[in-house]
């Protein structure tokens, strides 16, 4: 059995003497204690020499990569033949097997034995010293991270970053121009702002125009597409309540406005190079979230790589972390979405649904990124078919939502509640229409009447001895319903309700609250209440009470409607 060896000198083939001591993989490393016991395992029996840093750069990238070089076969090939081959690296030994049919073993010892060599290395290949294989060692190293460093797609979004920082500072700045513009030309032709909305049109038509006199006589089909737009700003022209401009302010302001048509044709261009760099380098991102939102991910992120080492979770809310720790820090509730608020999905979302579906698509956000840092695909397959999926959810979580409003909490129509009046056939309703029924109405005029039915009903619940207190007290309610007869027919006033039941009469006397009745009243109705509360007294004394105190009380009224009457005359 061969054992092959990368070194920075070159590759090295050795031939293990004694293979029964792979078996005790415990006890190996004690054979390479020492370069004499080590003599006695293995022995060196081929070097493969690099010419040169770019023969030993290019050969490690390979075995990097797990693929032989050129000159690794041809080596392979003359001191190979019908020798199994231990190899460090099994995809490197599937290569070695698929393209040369040489034989690999990669296990536990030959792990082991490779680490004896590495410790054994000088002593076993002559003419390799110490002080021969420390520098060689540190120059690949060196040139190996320079390559890796000049490919590495770490470098490469480093340019996105650049681009994306760079549009927004020119979107930013074309704001600040073109609102200097219109506030500057808006001295000369106000009326304008209000005709044209659009910033990179306005700026053409002021510096086609210049001033406003000479909008009659040009044609403004090629910018304004809306021939009414046309019309409207060549009539307010005419009746303009602007100030005149001097021709060197004119031409201050149509130089402003070349500066910003370059600026926004530049920003096309840069927005064109950012898509086809997303395109590249993150399709998959690209076709869930946008070039831009994507572009923002990544320089927040800091690069591809760091983002796809972020879960879902932190993806969702990347951008959002002062609300973050201000919800944490108040204990409030945190925020829903971050940078990734502005994709396309999210915005089609109803308000309800937004946190549901930026939870989903920054999930499928976070494998779409590893993906496209980590995979070695380069179509956009996975961020195609998880946008189709979440836009299917959208659309179920929509029409679920539109059920519960137009129907029951299930989702079924309300209308369902009165199939079970309907026949099965015909589809006709079981039970008439109901008719209208006047007995239920109730008139304010009976309300005297009902009365008496009610204070039936409570004189039936309440308790036997309060029955027999209260028998004694109607004489004594009697002789109060005469004496206020008797005022209200010298005060000219209705009885009609009065004569037709005592018992309201009483009720409505004790309601209505005269001035002068009620105020000497009280006391009188006051005793014969307290006589019904009192069980100890009995019933005779309190209705004789009562019957003296209600003819005091009688007298007390007439001599008193005298004395009104005397005052009268």
């Amino acid at each position: 059995m061969l054992v092959l060896f990368e070194t920075p000198a070159g590759f090295a083939l050795f031939k293990v003497l004694d293979e029964g001591k792979l078996d005790k993989v415990e006890n190996l490393w004690k054979e390479f204690t020492t370069s004499d016991s080590a003599r006695r395992v293995v022995e060196l029996k081929a070097f493969n020499k690099f010419e040169n840093t770019s023969d030993a750069l290019s050969a490690a990238t390979l075995i990097i990569d797990s693929k032989p070089s050129k000159g690794l076969r041809k080596f392979l090939q003359k001191h190979c033949e019908g020798e199994t081959l231990a190899v460090a690296d099994s995809k490197l030994g599937n290569a070695i097997k698929e393209k040369l049919k040489i034989d690999c073993i990669h296990n536990s010892a030959v792990m082991e034995l490779m680490r004896g060599l590495r410790n054994q290395l000088t002593e076993l290949i002559t003419g390799l010293g110490a002080q021969d294989l420390g520098p060689m060692s540190l120059g690949l190293s060196h040139s190996l991270s320079r390559y890796k460093l000049k490919f590495s797609p770490e470098k490469v979004d480093t340019m996105i970053i650049q681009a994306i920082g760079l549009l927004d500072d020119l979107d930013k700045e074309l704001n600040t121009y073109a609102m200097r513009v219109r506030e500057w030309y808006g001295w000369h032709f106000p009326e304008l702002t209000k005709i044209v909305t659009d910033n990179i049109q306005y700026a053409k038509v002021v510096k086609m125009m210049g001033n406003r006199a000479n909008a009659v006589n040009l044609d403004f089909s090629e910018i304004l597409s809306d021939e009414e737009v046309e019309t409207q700003l060549k009539e307010a022209a005419v009746i303009s309540m602007g100030t005149e401009v001097s021709d060197l302010d004119l031409l201050n302001i149509r130089e402003l406005c070349d500066q910003v048509l370059a600026l926004s044709e530049y920003r096309a261009q840069l927005y064109d190079y950012l898509k086809s760099r997303m395109n590249t380098i993150a399709p998959n991102l690209t076709a869930l979230v946008g070039e831009l939102v994507g572009a923002r991910l990544i320089a927040h992120g800091g690069s591809l790589l760091n983002l796809a080492k972020q879960p879902g979770s932190t993806i969702q809310i990347l951008g959002a972390e002062k609300a973050l720790f201000r919800a944490l820090k108040t204990k409030h509730s945190t925020p829903k979405y971050g940078l990734i608020y502005h994709a396309s999905l999210i915005g089609k979302a109803s308000q309800k649904h937004k946190g549901k579906i930026s939870r989903s698509l920054a999930a499928k956000t976070a494998l779409a990124i590893r993906y496209d840092a980590l995979g070695d695909g380069e179509d956009n397959s996975i961020g195609t078919e998880s946008r189709l999926k979440l836009e299917t959810r959208l659309q179920v979580l929509e029409k679920t939502e539109f059920g519960k409003s137009a129907g029951s909490a299930k989702g079924k129509p309300k209308i369902e509640a009165y199939e079970k009046d309907r026949k099965k056939g015909a589809g006709a309703l079981i039970t008439p229409a109901k008719a209208y029924n006047p007995a239920a109405d109730v008139f304010l005029g009976k309300s005297t009447e009902e009365t008496p039915k009610k204070s039936e009903l409570a004189s039936k619940k309440r308790k036997h001895h309060d029955a027999e207190t209260a028998l004694p007290t109607e004489p004594a309610a009697e002789a109060i319903q005469e004496d206020g007869d008797q005022d209200r027919k010298k005060k000219k006033k209705k009885s009609k309700e009065t004569e037709e039941t005592p018992v309201a009469d009483a009720d409505g006397e004790k309601k209505k609250k005269k001035k002068s009745k009620d105020i000497e009243e009280e006391p009188s109705v006051a005793t014969a209440e307290g006589g019904k509360k009192k069980k100890k007294k009995k019933a005779d004394t309190d209705g004789e009470d009562v019957a003296m105190q209600a003819e005091e009380s009688g007298k007390k009224d007439k001599k008193k409607k005298k004395k009104k009457h005397a005052d009268d005359e």
